[in-house]
């Protein structure tokens, strides 16, 4: 059976050796799917009936065309990957590319913001360009007064943009999901990831998180799924070796498609125990979104999970040598 040759590069590699008829591929960065599973990206150098010259860094590498399952330019790949199917309130992507966490933290990261209340803080993600905001119920915690920070790429800078008119638009504490609405952002597109089938993770999956845990805002974490159907409280959980800390709640946890296979919601806190991390699976939220009338928040009904203040304690009149004083 014939295998790849590696081609060591050692000054400059002799281009008259390698000029053929151009190709659509030829330059462009290329990923190369093997027969094997295995898959090689590099930009192509050369293409013959029997063989591709690939170039990887100071490496060149010959591989063989009875190796090769398919040739696709990185370009035709990311169209692909904007093949976005609308559900309603959210969308899923259809040949989305597996890329590093890197390369999906280029791509997703605008769409992860951070959510504050007057108590505390938590992490979100954008579902809809108009700004429907997905995080945790327990983010918000009966609060009203939201803001929401959203990082944009800059020229040379990261732009911190703040919305402080966010409106709660569904909730549900079992779930522990809740739907936010920025309503202060005027013509404003914003950015939005996909979610991913959570029924197709699997043991071992690589996944990654992004949030601000500890307040520590754009953090990225990435671990596997340890296991894709963990049942605690009455509740289905993905649970994570990714790092959810405080802070993290309410964030997304994707895959390496750059889809949202979750939302982080819960670890493990016990003295000596790290690796516990869960979140709660995507089709749980896909269902909270298309039910979203079922939760829809109501600040006048007591029911709703809003917040309010406790009334005052009364005033104790003072005892004094056995005799009762009036209270000022």
């Amino acid at each position: 059976m014939s295998r790849p040759t590696l081609l060591r590069r050692v000054g400059t590699p002799c281009l008259g050796a390698l000029v053929l008829t151009l190709t659509p591929l030829l330059g462009a960065a290329t990923m190369v799917q093997l027969k094997s599973g295995a898959s090689v990206r590099g930009e192509v150098l050369s293409e013959k009936p029997d063989r591709v010259v690939v170039d990887l860094g100071f490496t060149l590498l010959a591989i063989p065309r009875d190796e090769i399952a398919s040739l696709k330019a990185e370009e035709a790949m990311a169209a692909a990957a904007t093949d976005f199917v609308e559900e309603g309130l959210f969308r899923t992507a259809s040949n989305a590319p597996i890329l590093s966490v890197k390369e999906n933290v280029d791509r997703v990261a605008e769409a992860v913001v951070q959510i504050r209340t007057p108590v505390g803080l938590g992490s979100g993600f954008f579902v809809h360009p108009s700004g429907y905001i997905i995080t945790n119920d327990h983010v918000i915690a009966g609060e009203y007064a939201l803001s929401v920070t959203q990082y944009r790429r800059g020229r040379g800078e990261l732009d911190r943009v703040q919305f402080n008119k966010v409106r709660v638009v569904a909730l549900d504490a079992r779930l522990d999901l809740a739907l936010l609405k920025i309503e202060d952002a005027g013509d404003t597109v914003f950015p939005t990831v996909p979610l991913g089938d959570s029924h197709t993770t699997t043991d071992g999956q690589a996944v990654f998180a992004i949030g601000s845990p500890l307040g520590l805002d754009r953090t990225v974490s990435n671990g596997i799924i340890s296991q894709r159907a963990r049942a605690m409280q009455g509740q289905i959980y993905l649970q994570t070796t990714t790092q959810i800390n405080p802070g993290n709640s309410g964030g997304p946890l994707f895959n390496l498609r750059g889809e949202v296979v979750g939302v982080n919601n819960m670890k493990a806190m016990a003295v000596g125990v790290e690796g516990l991390n869960f979140a709660i699976p995507a089709a749980v939220l896909k269902d909270f979104l298309r039910n979203r009338e079922a939760f829809a928040f109501d600040p006048r009904n007591p029911n709703s999970g809003y917040r309010y203040l406790s009334p005052p304690e009364p005033v104790k009149a003072p005892v004094r040598a056995g005799r009762r004083e009036m209270a000022p």
